[in-house]
């Protein structure tokens, strides 16, 4: 069946490819992909592919501009996605379901903030991006085993996590916000949810957060495959509130009238990338080129294009951080090397 490149009218056969921004595309196996023209796999290589993703520039520019991205989704055609990676590419993953960092497409791909991330990451790096889509819950296990070279989704940093794995610096500030049904009681009070039902997504910060301050709280904690099922149980009344990152809460509340925006906690945190515990030369490579991105205007393209707001200034979306790692948690490095783009 003919596969469509976003933008392109005219379809694409399988293995027939066409030269676009530097980029050769193809489809193998059901799935498009983008590789460089400098990859030396040949055809047979690389069947059987269960996940890539490609991108197109917007607009031609000086420097990195938006990029619209498509990933294709995991369609389980018997090779891993170990067995997959090339040696200049990295298997990454995300949850798909995550609007607006990473959420479906009418191609049956993927789109969001962190989609154009990994991206751009890729493109500072000179790096092939393949891209996972699954729940948030089997991401950590997945990157542990060795199945991903590192974390696209949001993950916060926290002291647990920071125990278990090792963060890149913050790229994004988040805090959590509770989304309530349109016209119910305005909670200015944590207490006021005592004996309601919360709804997260499971495995995520919100979901840990919420379980701790059960007790605190007197309210009953119910978890999800995806944050998009725990919004449905408040639309459905089977939740009184959900929970989750300020930016998802107020995209997922300016797409659906039916429910809108509640209590804000402040947090602190941050998001950052994942990597397993013993990668300290990824997370330095990665963390250079996120640098990078702070410092030459992507990061706030990304921010304008995804949330509709430019950062603030001092923002950790815009602000480059010495050293390698998250400072305060286990496994930043002091350092003094130079942000540069070089």
């Amino acid at each position: 069946m003919p596969v469509h490149v976003a933008g392109d009218a005219r379809p694409m056969t399988p293995h027939a490819s066409t030269r676009r921004a530097g980029l050769r595309y193809r489809q193998y196996s059901g799935c498009v992909t983008a590789s460089r023209p400098r990859s030396n796999l040949s055809d047979n290589d690389k069947t059987g592919i269960t996940t890539m993703s490609y991108w197109r520039f917007l607009q031609d520019s000086t420097r990195i501009a938006r990029y619209a991205t498509v990933g294709c989704l995991t369609l389980g055609f018997g090779l891993s996605a170990a067995q997959a990676s090339t040696p200049d590419s990295y298997r990454v993953a995300l949850d798909g379901t995550f609007a607006p960092h990473a959420m479906p497409t009418m191609e049956g791909g993927v789109q969001g903030f962190n989609v154009d991330l990994a991206n751009a990451l890729g493109e500072q790096m000179g790096m092939d991006m393949e891209i996972t889509s699954t729940q948030f819950s089997g991401l950590i296990p997945g990157l542990q085993a060795g199945t991903y070279d590192f974390l696209m989704a949001p993950t916060t940093v926290t002291e647990q996590r920071a125990e278990n794995l090792l963060f890149s610096e913050g790229y994004l500030d988040t805090d959590f916000q509770f989304v309530v049904k349109k016209g119910g009681p305005n909670i200015t009070d944590l207490h006021q949810l005592e004996g309601k039902v919360i709804a997260v997504n499971k495995g995520s910060a919100y979901d840990s957060w919420a379980r701790e301050h059960a007790q605190e709280y007197g309210w009953r904690v119910e978890a999800y495959g995806t944050n998009s099922d725990a919004i449905q149980a408040v639309m459905s009344g089977r939740a009184t509130a959900n929970v989750a990152g300020n930016t998802v809460s107020a995209y997922a509340v300016s797409k659906n009238p039916a429910i809108e925006l509640s209590y804000l906690v402040d947090t602190g945190l941050v998001w950052a990338i994942p990597f397993r515990k013993d990668d300290t030369e990824n997370r330095d490579r990665v963390e250079r080129a996120l640098e990078c991105l702070k410092t030459n205007g992507v990061m706030a393209e990304l921010s304008q294009k995804w949330f509709g707001f430019e950062p603030a200034e001092g923002a950790t979306v815009v602000t480059p951080i010495a050293g390698f790692g998250q400072p305060g948690f286990t496994g930043y490095v002091e350092d003094d090397h130079a942000f540069s783009c070089d």
